[in-house]
């Protein structure tokens, strides 16, 4: 098993919100995340880091996190908390009112595979070398496809494609789904939203399935978006399994 994240302001952004990290808990179970934050002036920023930093200090704690039900009340345990902090820092700063984040996130154990998001950043897995999404977006957009509103290709080019209906930071409650996924994949991989609206599965599946270090396809993807414009920070967290 190999594992690598990175992340990047991109190429119009003055400064990344973005949070993206990989931790291992005391019996090597493996936690992903990525974070993408809102809100400007850097609030967005802070909001993403508090999760991000919340939820994967709680999980190195872990000796393991246990069966797969104890498993996803943590999950939604630790958003919730994350959810909190992200207030109480906004009633200590009003001027950082209105600041939110995304969260999507893998956990991997010898027993399970689980992903839980909000918001509209990804989460994937790579079988039988096709990249399939797992996660559901929190969009107006999407919620309107599935109202039959919109067609997915309507979606696509919609002006209103990246307003959110969930995030963290935006109620005082949070809901998060999850998703339970079968274990025998070739890869997991997550991305913020500056990536896969930058590039399609298929261009994403081809620098995945490349033979080449890990590391390497981080940045190659980095590039790739960048390459096509690179409007939004870029984050991207894959893990590669050797076997099943």
């Amino acid at each position: 098993m190999k594992y690598a994240f990175l992340t990047d302001t991109g190429k119009v952004r003055e400064h990344n919100e973005d949070c993206v990290n990989i931790v291992e808990d005391k019996t090597k179970e493996v936690l992903m995340i990525v974070a993408d934050g809102m809100g400007g002036h850097r609030d967005g920023e802070v909001a993403s880091s508090i999760a991000e930093k919340h939820i994967t200090s709680e999980f190195e704690k872990l000796e393991t996190i246990g069966t797969k039900e104890d498993a996803t009340k943590w999950l939604q345990k630790v958003v919730s908390e994350a959810n909190v902090h992200i207030y109480e820092y906004t009633a200590m700063h009003p001027e950082s009112s209105g600041m939110g984040t995304t969260i999507v996130m893998a956990l991997l154990t010898k027993d399970y595979l689980l992903f839980g998001n909000i918001g509209d950043s990804g989460g994937y897995v790579l079988k039988d070398k096709a990249l399939q999404k797992i996660t559901i977006d929190h969009t107006l957009v999407n919620l309107l496809v599935k109202s039959g509103e919109l067609t997915p290709e309507e979606a696509a080019n919609h002006p209103r494609k990246n307003v959110l209906m969930r995030a963290l930071g935006a109620n005082m409650s949070v809901d998060m789904d999850i998703f339970d996924v079968e274990r025998d994949v070739e890869g997991i991989f997550l991305c913020s939203d500056g990536l896969s609206n930058m590039l399609d599965n298929k261009q994403i599946t081809r620098v995945l399935l490349e033979n080449s270090p890990i590391e390497n396809k981080m940045q190659k993807l980095i590039f790739k978006a960048n390459n096509r414009g690179g409007t939004d920070n870029i984050s991207v967290a894959y893990l590669e399994r050797n076997g099943k």
